[in-house]
């Protein structure tokens, strides 16, 4: 069985949101698969419904070209615990999320955590708190708040709408400590925002 028969299912199921490059190192995001939590029972014309909680998302960040005791990435002003994938100079992490607030939702307290801030800090900079030389930023939806009147009416379309969310600029400026994102032990590879 050859993988590459599976890259257009994979390219599909989770697309590339975007990508930037800061001096010499890379950032990809990609979208990720979160699991949606079943909410109780709610009576619903004459008989019950169960809701889903829809609102939590995950993204995977993979870098490239980082050097190990310099670098680092933030996602909203907390540390991305990256992992190594095996391939040199390669590592990645998953970010969690809410990415909008439902009327009925599991954890109502917590707000969204949009739009999403991507740091690549160098820690040899800005005195030795370390200094953001770059990043990104992603948004869930249209990021000046435009609904759209309708689903795409094609891939191009798709496309267009997926690319607006993701920005290059927009990244946090001057020196910058950022806060440990305190790892679940259950998921240590994932950065989850509502900690």
């Amino acid at each position: 069985m050859n993988a590459e028969w599976y890259r257009p299912h994979f390219e599909f199921r989770f697309p590339v949101l975007g990508e930037a490059a800061k001096q010499h190192v890379g950032m990809t995001l990609r979208a990720a698969v979160e699991p949606w939590r079943v909410l109780g029972e709610e009576p619903a014309g004459g008989g019950v419904s169960r809701a889903v909680d829809s609102s939590l998302e995950r993204i995977e960040v993979k870098a490239i070209g980082m050097t190990p005791g310099r670098h680092r990435i933030a996602c909203n002003g907390r540390s991305v615990p990256l992992h190594p994938t095996g391939t040199d100079g390669e590592s990645v992490a998953g970010v969690r999320f809410r990415a909008w607030q439902p009327p009925r939702c599991l954890d109502p307290t917590i707000g969204v955590h949009t739009p999403l801030v991507f740091d690549v800090i160098d820690s040899w900079a800005g005195h030795g708190r370390g200094r953001s030389i770059g990043g990104c930023t992603y948004h869930v939806s249209h990021p000046g708040g435009r609904s759209y009147d309708g689903p795409p009416v094609n891939a191009n379309e798709a496309e267009s709408r997926r690319v607006s969310r993701f920005s290059t600029v927009g990244h946090t400026p001057g020196p910058m400590a950022e806060i440990d994102g305190l790892a679940d032990p259950r998921a240590p590879m994932t950065l989850d925002l509502r900690r």
